[in-house]
């Protein structure tokens, strides 16, 4: 009875272990299913639209979900025709400020004239000098200072002078993007997008707007370089409408290459618009003597300056750089060689109905001029 009682003992304690090994090997072992091949049943995910459960075939679970819907691409129309109105008026512009100042000139002279004769005789210089010596020091610095500021100004050509608020209008610009608060706006309206929602005003704020400085010391460097130049041979106020009209062309010219390759990408700078200068005055000299800043020993002319450079821009253009805005370069200087060549006898030669035009509004009922508006707005033809 004993053996019996130990015999049972045994084998209950035998199936109870049994029992308990094989609860315990039967639990799915994760490491056991990776080795063996086996893999975990993608959790569905359920897409609920209203009352109705769409469920994942769990073989297409890993499989890649619809492409994402493509980019439209932008229109150009109101580019388009922005830039069609914004040259005619700033020709149009130009040409009754051409006007205006030659009437003025006019007026002056006849002004300067009338005080000479008022000032005939003898001058008492005594009482200038009492009066130099009733100022305080301050005073004669100040007079000192404003006397050196207009012999400055004085030795400067038409060309410079006229660049001169070009350059500080950029400047103002640079600084205006080193503030923080600002950063937004100047992104908006002072940088070219074909994919933004305000593409027309940033064609024109665009060309006075530089983030780098050397970009903007480049580039004013080429404009003050050109500037004595160009403005012989037009005129500062046919100049101001050449070099505004460019930069919103080369935009122009930007957008489209743009929206053809799809690279939408914003840009910035007056490039388009001193490239539109610089082949100009290349197309109107081009025996001219041109050398680098840095190597003077260098020198070429201006005609195959002018080449270089648009054959750089048109390789850039077609490979795909990405350094500069090659389509913007490429599009003022092919502006100023058709200006040039064509678009001044199309164009500026043909304001004088507009003149006339602007002489009976601004001064009504009065006799025009024997020689017509077109003698007292004549300028460089």
């Amino acid at each position: 009875m004993a053996w019996r009682g130990c015999l049972l003992k045994w084998a209950k304690i035998e199936f109870i272990r049994s029992t308990y090994t094989t609860s315990r090997s039967s639990r799915p072992n994760p490491c056991n299913q990776q080795r063996c091949g086996f893999r975990r049943e993608a959790k569905r995910p359920d897409t609920k639209k209203g009352n109705v459960t769409q469920e994942t075939n769990p073989s297409e679970a890993g499989s890649p979900g619809p492409p994402p819907p493509k980019v439209p691409r932008p229109t150009l129309f109101k580019p388009l025709m922005f830039t069609v109105g914004f040259t005619g008026c700033s020709f149009g512009a130009a040409a009754i400020l051409q006007y205006e100042t030659l009437k003025s000139r006019v007026q002056s002279a006849k002004d300067e004239e009338e005080s000479d004769k008022l000032l005939q005789g003898p001058q008492d210089m005594a009482y200038w000098h009492d009066w130099w010596n009733q100022l305080s020091g301050f005073q004669r610095q100040l007079i000192l200072l404003m006397s050196i500021v207009d012999d400055f100004w004085s030795s400067l050509t038409d060309g410079q002078k006229t660049v001169t608020g070009i350059i500080a209008l950029n400047t103002v610009v640079l600084c205006c993007w080193r503030i923080p608060s600002m950063q937004r706006s100047m992104i908006k309206y002072f940088t070219s997008n074909p994919a933004s929602k305000t593409r027309c005003l940033p064609m024109v704020l665009s060309c006075f707007s530089h983030y780098s400085i050397i970009h903007m010391m480049a580039n004013m460097y080429v404009l003050w370089t050109f500037s004595s130049g160009i403005v012989s041979l037009l005129g500062k106020e046919q100049f101001l409408a050449v070099y505004m009209s460019a930069g919103v062309i080369s935009t122009m010219v930007s957008y489209m290459c743009k929206t053809a390759t799809g690279r939408l990408y914003p840009s910035l700078g007056a490039s388009g618009a001193v490239m539109a200068v610089l082949a100009a005055v290349c197309v109107k000299v081009p025996e001219a003597k041109l050398g680098i800043i840095f190597l003077p020993m260098v020198t070429f002319t201006a005609g195959n300056a002018l080449k270089a450079l648009i054959a750089i821009d048109a390789a850039g253009l077609i490979l795909g750089w990405r350094l500069f805005d090659h389509a913007a370069h490429l599009g003022g200087a092919l502006f100023g060689v058709w200006y040039v060549a064509y678009g001044h006898k199309l164009i500026w030669r043909k304001r004088e109905p507009l003149v006339k035009l602007w002489h009976d509004v601004r001064s009504p009922g009065g006799s025009r001029p024997r020689g017509g508006p077109g003698a007292a707005g004549s300028g460089p033809q």
